[in-house]
């Protein structure tokens, strides 16, 4: 059922559409529906574009949250919202370039190894193996991220149902995974740097606050469990990732490689080298338009 985004009253209808809605002439005829509760608009951003949900993500307010998590992406099966698997797929591959690049500027710890690559034996094999393998490493390492918080969440086993942290395990898992997905699109951001330049560190720990809050932040809004509980799930999604990352690089025999940057510890490494990146590519596109 949806809710007013202003006081998480329930409501019946967010709007109502009179006759005559398909005729151009009439306009959309659309009412948005007043909260008996707090008397606003129950949901304002029905007729607010993707760019003004965008830059309200950014600025964490809660009531663009509250619209996308329970009145526009959640469905009463708890099924994913196709534009979320999507967004989902976006940034494993975002990802994956950022865990490379990040990997690859790390110096080989033992100088005197006849080692002349980070990667050790694995930058010999040719690319598709290589990206196939930093496609695993992130795969696994977003889905422990995922699969611990949905434990946490989710399992009545969970050791915060237990202490009374939560109080009750949440009915729709894949509402958390929806809610961490939102809140990690901010990681796209950078794609602005296509148009303005910035000044790559600051902008790169700015992003990086800016991904761990909006983290917390929707976890505290879809579960309603409060900062303290929601920042202790982004930190036990943290370690999981960082365990797995750490699993996945022994498995492969790069266990000198400092996996604190896999995963969302290292998301201000992330900005830096997405931002590294979009540089290329507008420098790639300026010597085109001037060839």
């Amino acid at each position: 059922m949806p809710i007013c985004i202003e006081c998480r009253t329930p409501v019946k209808t967010l709007w109502t559409q009179y006759k005559g809605a398909g005729d151009p002439s009439s306009g959309h005829n659309i009412r948005l529906t007043v909260c008996k509760n707090c008397g606003r608009f129950c949901d304002k951003y029905v007729e607010h574009d993707f760019v003004v949900l965008f830059i309200d993500l950014v600025l964490i307010k809660p009531q663009v949250y509250r619209h996308l998590l329970h009145n526009t992406l959640m469905h009463e099966r708890d099924q994913f919202d196709p534009s979320i698997v999507r967004l989902g797929t976006l940034l494993l591959l975002f990802d994956v370039y950022l865990t490379w690049a990040r990997i690859e500027k790390q110096s080989v710890p033992d100088p005197g190894s006849s080692q002349t690559s980070n990667l050790g034996s694995l930058a010999e094999q040719p690319i598709v193996c290589q990206y196939m393998f930093f496609l695993i490493l992130c795969f696994f390492s977003t889905l422990a991220f995922h699969l611990s918080i949905r434990f946490l969440t989710s399992s009545s086993f969970s050791p915060l149902t237990f202490l009374g942290l939560l109080r009750q395990p949440c009915a729709r898992p894949n509402s958390v995974s929806t809610a961490l997905l939102v809140s990690s699109s901010t990681k796209l951001f950078p794609i602005l740097m296509v148009i303005w330049d910035y000044d790559v560190p600051a902008a790169a720990r700015s992003l990086g606050w800016a991904v761990v809050a909006n983290n917390v932040e929707a976890l505290e809004i879809l579960l309603d469990c409060g900062y303290g509980v929601a920042i202790v799930l982004a930190a036990a999604g943290a370690v999981a990732r960082w365990l797995v990352g750490r699993a996945v690089l022994w498995a492969a025999g790069l266990e000198w490689v400092d996996s604190m940057g896999v995963g969302d510890n290292g998301v201000a490494a992330d900005g830096e080298a997405l931002w590294a990146l979009l540089r290329h590519l507008r420098e790639w596109a300026g010597r085109l338009a001037v060839g």
